[in-house]
This record gives C-alpha cells, structure tokens and sequence, in this order.
C-alpha cells in the first residue's frame, strides 16, 4: 500500500485549484496546500483572521509573527495582498465570497456531513473555530484527510458519531489513500492513489465506494 505523505497530499488538492479562484486553508493539514500552488496560477489565499493575498510559508530565519494565518503560524503577504478586521473576514466567508475551502477532519459522511472540531470525548479540546462558516459559505469544500484513524478504523462512514460542522457540505476528499467525490449516488473514487485494487480499497472504508 502506498500511502501519500502530508506533502504528495498537499499537492495533489493544489492541483484542483484553478486559476482566479479565492481559497480559505484551514487549521492544521490544509496549511501546506499554500506552498504547493503553482507560481504561474494566480489564487487568492485566505485566512479567517484577516488575510487576503497569502504567500507560501515564510523561509527560516524570516519569519515575522506579527503576519500569521488562523493556526498562529507565520506567514507571507503576496504583492497585492491585505489584512483587515476579523469581522469583514467572516463576512468574506458567510457571504459566499469564497470559491473553496479545505478542511481537515474526523469523519465524512456518505452523503457529505462533515465533523471535525470535537470528538465527543469527555478530554476533548473543542476547536470549532471558523469551520462551520467556511464549511458551508463556501462554493465548494474539500476535505484533506487521512484515510484511516490511528486505530485503523475508516474515517469515511455511513454516518458521523461526532458533532456535525456542516451537513451536506463536501464535495471532495482527498485522503493517503484516493481522491474522492461526494456525488448524489454515493461516494466515486475519482483517483485511486494507494496502488491497491478498488476492493482492497473498499475493505478499508467503511462505506460503499463507486469505482
């Protein structure tokens, strides 16, 4: 089984990026996509604290802290690029300004909910953050995932145990192992990435996969 690293991951949601298009990357996973978006494609990344215009990571050594995106990560500002009050940016996201966002997650639905701000654990940290504005504000949300939990248990499922971010919101979800759509028939595997066969790909996941 060939599994994609974070990068390979990154990458590959890149590619589905067209031209013009207005991005918000989330917390954690999604983050690396910035780095990964070809130079001659012009996108407009942005953040939920009042970015518009971010570059890629900063390179070591230049970091300025005082220029970051939602994760408290540092940043760099593209020329063209703006801030502005977290207020106007929530308006960008309810507002249906934004072409995609890419989330990571804890589970995906059959039919596209998505849960990823708080297991349901009772020493779980709740980090809902933006997530239900951007999950369902936006044009199209992606969702960046591995394919499995820790304990190898398929995070897509028939239906979410966890609480809901958004109901009916994805549209595609890229894991290590494919690239998935969410359609109204069910799930369709769009690239199957892991080198294993559509059925060993299906005995891994725990829903009905269309080949």
């Amino acid at each position: 089984m060939n599994k994609l690293n974070r990068d390979q991951m990154a990458a590959r949601v890149a590619r589905d990026i067209p031209e013009g298009s207005y991005v918000n990357l989330g917390i954690g996973l999604p983050t690396l996509v910035a780095n990964h978006l070809p130079k001659e494609r012009e996108i407009f990344l942005h953040s939920e604290n009042g970015l518009l215009g971010m570059g890629p990571a900063p390179a070591p050594g230049e970091e300025d802290y005082d220029l970051i995106n939602a994760g408290k990560q540092p940043v760099t500002l593209l020329p063209g690029g703006a801030y502005f009050h977290h207020a106007d940016s929530f308006a960008m996201m309810r507002g249906g300004h934004l072409d995609i966002c890419v989330l990571g997650a804890f589970q995906v639905s059959a039919t596209g909910d998505l849960a990823n701000w708080h297991t349901g654990g009772a020493d779980a940290i709740p980090a809902v953050g933006g997530a239900m504005d951007l999950a369902i504000g936006a044009k199209r949300t992606f969702v960046m995932m591995e394919h499995l939990t820790k304990q190898g248990a398929s995070k897509l499922i028939a239906q979410c145990s966890y609480p809901l971010t958004g109901i009916g919101c994805v549209s595609r979800v890229y894991t290590d192992l494919a690239v998935i759509d969410v359609t109204p028939q069910g799930l369709k595997v769009v690239e199957n990435t892991s080198g294993l066969s559509h059925d060993e790909l299906q005995k891994l996941s725990g829903v009905p996969l269309i080949a």
